[in-house]
């Protein structure tokens, strides 16, 4: 076979993503704290994008605010007012008496107190201790490999070859952990974290630590019969020791919440009720407004001697240009998206969940004339705020079930319809998956025994044959 080597020529057509594409598919996903952190970062990396500063000019018969130098002379402060507004029975001494500076200097007790995270306090204890430099870096070393929750990340023996210690000496450092407080710090299992609590009990229950070391997935499907025959005790100590062992905490290190601060959640849409229909207003307070700077504008169209100088400001004008353009863009998709979601979810702003309609992404974008990818990313890491409460935007979309008349029924709504049966039923005689079914067919919502199973799963019910016992 010849080997030669020719030139072809030949035309194909293939689907290229530009950037300016890529910049609006990347906006359109982030939710406002990302995109003003995007924004935050492109003011700083692009000098021609600057934020639009609006000043609120007073109206032609509003008269403007005086100034200092306006007011007359003979105009004093009012005085006597600011005084009575005081509490001068706190500022000042009672007659007679001298001023004690000591009695009124800010002391620690009126200071607010700030709460550290886990580690800090950990670490904390462990300076009280009278612990050797050893003891108190391998104690410290595996108080830092605690989770949020206080249980210990990680096997010793890997800590082992990283530090180099030997076995004792971190088992004597776990040790010294789970000593302190809270109780249960440090553990390793589920198991463990209830032991070392009821450790530190004067007298538990009789047989809640033979439960907790042997009987513990029997006590969670409420055995009792059956641990009672093992242990050669009454089913009513085993029912009482178990009710103890659930008052225990499963996850100690969960009285120091997260150690961050409290984050709050910005709504991106906003759904006002005005006379009965329901207005869509995007939340755009907290995105700054840009605009290109007339500086470089003007050095644009003087047309600089320097190319690379006229290259450098046309690709910062175009970038600005496009981020702008991205995020009116952005806008506009979400709004359209949230449209079409009030509209079709109507009943649910109207009546409550159980009016909540079963919803696609390929229902809305076809209302939208989008891509459904499009309606994914718009309603991604986005919440809506309505008169029924602050909602996730993916909230909307749920899968269905039909009922009589052609009524469908959205998961979320088939769940609650579960959730008040199972609270209005007998809890000696619990109801069954398949009695749950029949009473959901009763009311017209086509449903098997297996879907009732799958969605009481979801809302964490436990079965009928556990429920008997709660």
């Amino acid at each position: 076979m010849k080997l030669d080597y020719n030139l072809k020529l030949e035309q194909t057509q293939k689907l290229i993503i530009t950037p300016e594409l890529k910049l609006a598919i990347t906006l359109l996903q982030y939710s406002s704290l990302e995109l003003q952190d995007h924004i935050q970062e492109e003011l700083l990396n692009n000098p021609a994008l600057e934020v639009l500063e609006t000043k609120e000019k007073p109206e032609e018969n509003e008269p403007e605010a005086e100034t200092a130098a306006d007011k007359p002379e003979d105009e004093e402060f009012p005085w006597e007012e600011y005084f009575r507004d005081m509490d001068l029975e706190t500022a000042l001494p009672s007659p007679g008496k001298t001023w004690d500076r000591s009695e009124y200097q800010s002391t620690i007790e009126n200071c607010a107190g700030v709460s550290g995270t886990m580690l800090e306090d950990l670490l904390g204890q462990l300076r009280m201790l009278p612990l050797t430099r050893r003891q108190y870096s391998m104690a410290a070393y595996l108080a830092g490999n605690l989770d949020h929750n206080g249980y210990l990340q990680g096997e010793l023996e890997e800590f082992r070859v990283v530090l180099g210690a030997s076995m004792r000496e971190l088992e004597e450092g776990l040790h010294i952990v789970q000593k302190l407080e809270p109780a249960g710090i440090g553990c390793r299992n589920l198991q463990e974290c209830l032991m070392l609590q009821l450790r530190k009990l004067d007298q538990p229950p009789g047989p809640a630590v033979e439960i907790v070391n042997h009987y513990l997935p029997a006590a969670a499907d409420c055995r009792f019969r059956y641990i009672a025959s093992r242990l050669g005790c009454e089913e009513a100590a085993v029912e009482e020791a178990v009710e103890f062992i659930r008052t225990l905490k499963p996850k100690p290190g969960s009285v120091f919440g997260e150690g961050e601060e409290t984050r709050y959640i910005i709504p991106d849409v906003i759904v006002e009720n005005v006379d009965g229909n329901y207005v869509i207003m995007g939340n755009d307070s907290s995105i700054p407004q840009l605009t290109i700077s007339p500086f470089y504008q003007q050095m644009l169209k003087n047309a600089p001697a320097d190319e690379q100088l006229a290259s450098f400001v046309k690709g910062k004008i175009e970038k600005a240009f496009w981020l702008i353009r991205s995020i009116e863009q952005r806008r506009l998709t979400l709004f359209k998206v949230s449209q079409q979601i009030v509209d079709i979810q109507k009943p649910f702003l109207d009546y409550g969940i159980k009016k909540l309609k079963p919803l696609t992404l390929k229902d809305v974008a076809l209302n939208v004339g989008v891509h459904e990818s499009t309606v994914s990313r718009a309603t991604a890491n986005k919440y809506i705020q309505t008169p029924r409460g602050l909602f996730p935007l993916k909230f909307f979309f749920s899968s269905g079930l039909s009922g009589a008349g052609g009524t469908d029924y959205s998961s979320h709504s088939i769940k609650i319809y579960i959730r008040e049966l199972i609270e209005t039923e007998v809890k000696a005689k619990p109801l069954s998956d398949q009695r749950l079914a029949e009473l959901l067919q009763e009311r017209g919502i086509n449903i098997s025994r297996r879907t009732v199973a799958k969605y009481r799963e979801e809302t964490s019910i436990p079965a009928s044959y556990k429920r008997r016992n709660f």
